[in-house]
């Protein structure tokens, strides 16, 4: 839960001109966009720029890929500002993901070939530890964190799994299915001290924490700009500090492999890079349009307000209290935890994420922890107290009488 019970709706973030914030994006206005945290809404004028860049591109290729390398750099300075990291500590990779499967493609095992996860991990992520760990002769240990977990209660959980066979932590700060946060600072500092490497998968991080390497000691950060930071799709950065990021290399080899960290990761043949030239335009859109101080405590405020009305209706729904205590919250995320029937496992998370863009006309995010299904709300500028009202008012009754569907199935718990 947020620590402020947030009992009003706050007001809508609106354009200099008077119109509502959601005029300076592209959205469908049908659909309900109440999934931020997945996939990111690109401002027009993100959009127009990257269009920019791709008719300067297509005219004339042969020019535009020898001076690509130049361009991607000076774009590297103005997102490490934003992320206020030193420019040499960042690397450009098409998504969070991709970043960490550069680190797993690099690193060598130098103790037991053990690497730790939690039980909170992306699981797309977790595969690919598991992937390593079969390379390395190794194993896969997973902390069992409980959402209520606090900040110490975490750490132990984490750190009861670390030995000195450890080769490799990987740790959210902030989870995707679960909406909460777990303790790299703490996990991070103790690591250095132990020598094990640390991989912060800070997926949902940029832009929704204003300074999310600041106190933070690990040698890997991956963060999408993708989701909060509004920038065109397939924009992420990987942030390498220490003597270990000498070992990453892009997952393509191009004629920038011989150049140092990060330049190497500049030159990667042909593909299409107009999303990271124009990524500073979306970041300084939302700057000077209302400053990013500003646009966080809004979505934290609607996120709140959010949980309250949606929890409201299922609880008077299924006579059950919906709102979650997720130990360390996030802000601009929520959890509402759905009727008993609904996302019980991932699988049926992504089929009811789908069926309710299809049936309700609501892009909404539904995940599954330890057998329990959850609404995981995501707020940005463009959304509005309307839309969470709507969901609450024609939404949840509909998914009360699917999960009473689901439940009345012949071999249904």
């Amino acid at each position: 839960m947020s620590e402020t019970e947030v009992t009003t709706a706050p007001r809508p973030l609106l354009l200099a001109d008077g119109r509502p914030a959601a005029r300076a994006w592209s959205l469908d206005p049908v659909m309900k966009h109440l999934n931020h945290g997945s996939f990111g809404a690109v401002p027009l004028v993100a959009q127009e720029r990257q269009n920019e860049f791709r008719a300067e591109m297509d005219s004339s290729p042969v020019v535009w890929f020898p001076a690509l390398p130049q361009r991607i750099a000076a774009a590297r300075i103005d997102l490490a500002a934003f992320l206020r990291v030193a420019p040499d500590d960042v690397a450009l990779v098409p998504n969070a993901s991709a970043g960490i499967s550069v680190v797993f493609a690099s690193l060598q095992r130098r103790r037991g070939g053990a690497i730790v996860v939690t039980d909170h991990g992306y699981g797309a992520v977790t595969m690919g530890a598991e992937r390593l760990a079969r390379r390395w002769g190794g194993e896969v240990r997973t902390a069992r964190v409980p959402l209520e977990a606090s900040e110490e209660q975490a750490y132990e959980a984490v750190m009861a799994a670390v030995d000195d066979d450890t080769d490799l932590i990987v740790l959210d700060q902030i989870t995707s299915a679960t909406a909460r946060r777990l303790p790299v600072e703490l996990v991070g500092a103790e690591a250095r001290r132990r020598g094990i490497p640390l991989l912060v998968d800070a997926a949902h991080a940029p832009g929704l924490i204003e300074a999310p390497l600041e106190g933070l000691t690990c040698d890997f950060w991956v963060g999408n700009l993708h989701k909060w930071g509004c920038t065109p799709r397939g924009t992420a950065t990987l942030v390498a500090r220490g003597e270990l990021r000498e070992e990453l290399y892009p997952l393509i080899d191009s004629w920038g492999a011989a150049d140092p960290y990060p330049d190497r990761f500049d030159q990667q043949g042909t593909i299409d890079a107009t999303g990271y030239l124009a990524a500073p335009s979306a970041l300084d859109f939302v700057e000077s349009t209302w400053g990013w101080d500003t646009a966080r405590r809004y979505m934290d405020e609607l996120a709140g307000y959010g949980e309250r009305v949606i929890g409201a209706a299922f609880a008077e729904l299924t006579g059950v209290n919906g709102t979650v205590d997720v130990g360390m919250p996030v802000p601009g995320m929520r959890l509402v935890r759905l009727p008993d029937g609904l996302a019980g496992t991932r699988i049926e998370a992504d089929a009811l994420r789908d069926r309710a863009a299809r049936e309700l006309g609501v892009e909404a995010a539904f995940t599954s922890f330890d057998g329990i299904g959850y609404m995981r709300l995501s707020a940005h500028v463009y959304n509005t107290a309307a839309d969470y009202e709507y969901f609450a008012e024609d939404c949840v009754p509909l998914l009360g009488r699917w999960a009473r569907a689901a439940r009345e199935q012949p071999g249904a718990a």
